[in-house]
């Protein structure tokens, strides 16, 4: 057997600023919806692992919270922490920029790759740049920054793209044998997803503010047969937050309600149920304790 076809198994960190697209690529190496998307910054709350496993590798993705660099919050803090405790035990890096943009949140996050670890620069939304000759000095200014092991130039959103990225990570992987089962494509169980399917929604259909504010927590997931009961409250700061959230004779709460029911359907393979409430916490965000207990690291 030669040295290529031997099988290969490792992790790689996808890292970044909040709303580079590290989520949706996520998505997309995997296969299936596992990391909430949003086109509003800090989506991504929890480090969440995906897996694809091909006939001569096992990929296990691991999708960290953008780094924040403006709110001193005990959220925030956790964030972090889960990024950098990341860092600490990977094979490889994707450090995610858009194409054509570095600045300076985007250098901190570099700052904090070990420079022991090879690391794959993803130029990502690269179908936004019209002009292709502006790259060229763009990629010039990127490489005196670090030693990257390759520059990646793509789009999450073009299957293509995808493809030829694992062709890239693959040597870097470690041989050895697969850790998770062939049709594995999250270490993170439904009840955490059903949350984040949740949450994604919250943070869509409400205004700038309050998703920052706001948190989702499964109170009781039950399975009977194929069906999944979930019963679920979103979590928020003040009366005005959970007005926000309710909507006119409760219109925006059954909208939020009604597409995660249908996300959770498509990701669980059978009908669900979904039960949610909206309660006030002040100042959940800042608690360490209380965050620990909302499932903050």
């Amino acid at each position: 057997m030669t040295e290529d076809a031997k099988f290969r198994c490792g992790t790689v960190a996808i890292v970044g600023r909040p709303n580079v697209g590290k989520s949706t690529l996520m998505n997309a190496l995997v296969g299936q919806k596992i990391s909430i998307t949003s086109r509003k910054a800090q989506t991504t709350r929890h480090r969440i692992t995906g897996i694809r496993t091909t006939e001569t590798a096992q990929f296990i993705f691991v999708d960290t919270p953008g780094f924040q660099t403006r709110h001193a919050s005990a959220l925030n803090r956790s964030l972090n922490r889960a990024v950098t405790s990341t860092l600490s035990s990977i094979d490889l890096v994707l450090f995610v920029i858009e194409a054509g943009h570095f600045n300076a949140d985007d250098e901190r996050v570099l700052n904090l790759i070990p420079g022991n670890v090879p690391v794959l620069l993803i130029l990502n939304k690269l179908d936004r740049i019209e002009d292709r000759t502006v790259l060229l000095p763009f990629l010039e200014m990127m490489g005196q920054q670090r030693e990257f092991a390759a520059i990646v130039p793509m789009s999450a959103k073009r299957h293509e793209d995808i493809t030829r990225l694992f062709e890239v990570i693959r040597p870097y992987l470690p041989e050895g044998e697969p850790i998770y089962g062939e049709d594995d494509l999250t270490d993170r169980s439904e009840r955490f997803l059903a949350a984040e399917l949740l949450r994604e929604k919250v943070f869509r259909w409400t205004g700038d503010e309050l998703p920052y504010t706001s948190t989702v927590i499964i109170d009781k997931f039950e399975q009977e047969g194929r069906l999944r009961r979930v019963f679920a409250t979103i979590l928020v700061d003040r009366d005005s937050h959970k007005a926000m959230i309710i909507g006119a004779k409760g219109a925006k709460l059954k909208q939020i309600s009604s597409e995660a029911r249908v996300d959770m359907e498509k990701l669980f393979d059978g009908p669900v149920y979904l039960e949610v409430w909206v309660k006030i916490k002040s100042g959940w965000a800042d608690n360490e304790a209380g965050l620990r207990a909302y499932g903050y690291e």
